[in-house]
């Protein structure tokens, strides 16, 4: 998902109107992710890939390339999270060929459309081919953003995953620490955190073994759960997604009780949207 800052940076030269090129209709990406977030929020998978293919083609219409940068990289998310491998893997490559025609390759933006491919191809199976991408990332986002910038710590926590993927534990662990003490520091961050906490149990269970490491796996199972349950977390859409992500790994390790708290909270959070 993009951040505001990704897409309010100063305009590309590519994108400056010029007397001889066609005039430039931008699309109000704000509302469009707005309007996305509504229908995440009510489960309607169907009328969010509709609006998002809609408003791809707003954008090339009006030759907005920024905008329509944006969206893929919005599409991407979507089909990543919905599963769709060729989708989700079409708008990555393409989104990450347009940052040098836009002249975008040493920005933020870039940093943030490279850790959206990498977790993409990250999500199917292709470790190797995503640690390159998160790689560069990581080289952007720590030049260009400031050190408590929640970014920092998403890509942090998506390298670290790939990095155990690869068999790497010990380098996933230290950036999973650096990943909390990023989302330490912002407000409402609990959701990330826990979910962090979930990814460090599963890299010690693979590094040591479930039975050698269960005492550390329990402290990080305890750290999430008490995260999750914290007073001041918004209970919307996003908050559903990450209970439905965060349950099943509760089950693995046996805390049935806890997996299936979660899954009612997601659906009643669903229900009533």
């Amino acid at each position: 998902m993009l951040n505001r800052d990704d897409y309010e940076e100063p305009r590309c030269l590519l994108c400056m109107e010029d007397p001889g090129k066609p005039k430039i209709a931008s699309i109000d990406l704000g509302r469009v992710i707005d309007k996305l977030d509504e229908y995440l929020s009510r489960n309607d998978k169907a009328g969010a890939e509709r609006h998002l293919l809609y408003w791809l083609e707003e954008a090339r219409a009006g030759h907005d390339r920024r905008g329509e940068h944006s969206v893929k990289n919005e599409l991407m998310g979507f089909y990543r999270k919905e599963g769709r491998e060729r989708e989700a893997v079409s708008f990555a490559e393409s989104a990450v060929a347009d940052l040098g025609e836009m002249l975008l390759e040493d920005t933020a933006t870039a940093g943030t459309c490279l850790v959206n491919a990498g977790t993409v191809y990250f999500t199917f199976h292709h470790a190797e081919k995503a640690l390159p991408y998160l790689e560069k990332a990581r080289v952007l986002y720590e030049k260009h953003l400031e050190k408590d910038d929640p970014r920092l710590g998403g890509l942090y926590n998506n390298t670290a995953l790939t990095l155990t993927d690869l068999g790497r534990y010990e380098e996933a662990l230290a950036l999973y620490e650096k990943a909390l003490a990023v989302m330490k520091q912002k407000e409402g961050g609990e959701p990330e955190e826990a979910i962090t906490h979930l990814n460090m149990a599963d890299t010690l269970s693979l590094w040591k073994g479930t039975e050698a490491a269960e005492a550390e796996i329990e402290t990080h199972l305890s750290a999430a759960e008490q995260l999750l349950d914290a007073p001041n977390i918004p209970r919307n859409g996003y908050y559903a997604f990450v209970c439905e992500k965060c349950a099943p790994v509760f089950g693995y390790y046996g805390h049935f009780l806890t997996q299936a708290e979660l899954e009612a909270r997601a659906k009643a959070i669903y229900e009533r949207a």
